[in-house]
């Protein structure tokens, strides 16, 4: 016989975007919000890296919205303020977040052209900070170069150590489709 679920209760928090918490390896191990003059901590699962690329772009001040559980009291004594285990990243300043992976269209110019370890070009830099990864097979049928126009589509992820830009792994570029990653023999 099947043991009954337990009900969890699911907190959505809005508040001001304070601050990362890291651990002492230096990865992002959570965030601190600021909810009405009240502190909440909100702590992602161990080696979730998706969790921390969601706030990699916020500043501290932005508004968000932010689900999570209440977490269980620490082995050592009561903690400062509420925390809760991450959930979910609802909005960013009143819009919807899209998660890691999400489709998202992009246009801008070419600002730079991108080349792989190998030396390879297999994408461009636009003028928006985003990177349209391409593979080099794509980059070779879409002859593209500094200045030319691209509005590409496909699943995104925050670019690392930027302030709102993203790679793209452009499934579309100016309605081209771009080939996919080679099966494995």
């Amino acid at each position: 016989m099947s043991k009954p679920q337990e009900m969890i209760d699911v907190w959505s928090l809005e508040g001001q975007f304070q601050h990362a918490l890291y651990s002492p390896r230096g990865d992002v191990e959570g965030v601190m919000i600021d909810v009405d003059g009240v502190p909440a901590q909100f702590v992602f699962g161990k080696h979730d890296d998706r969790a921390a690329q969601s706030f990699e772009a916020l500043r501290a001040g932005q508004t968000v919205i932010v689900d999570g559980t209440v977490a269980p009291p620490p082995p050592h004594g009561e903690a400062a303020h509420e925390v809760y285990a991450f959930e979910r990243l609802v909005s960013i300043d009143g819009q919807a977040f899209a998660p890691d992976d999400a489709p998202r269209e992009v246009k801008g110019h070419v600002a730079r052209l991108h080349h792989a370890r190998h030396g390879e070009p297999n994408g461009v830099v636009l003028d928006t900070g985003d990177f349209i990864h391409t593979r080099p097979d794509g980059f070779a049928r879409l002859h593209l170069k500094p200045g030319d126009a691209v509005t590409a589509e496909g699943p995104a992820r925050p670019l690392r150590g930027s302030t709102g830009a993203h790679v793209i792994e452009a499934h579309t570029v100016n309605g081209h489709a771009v080939p996919g990653k080679p099966a494995k023999p």
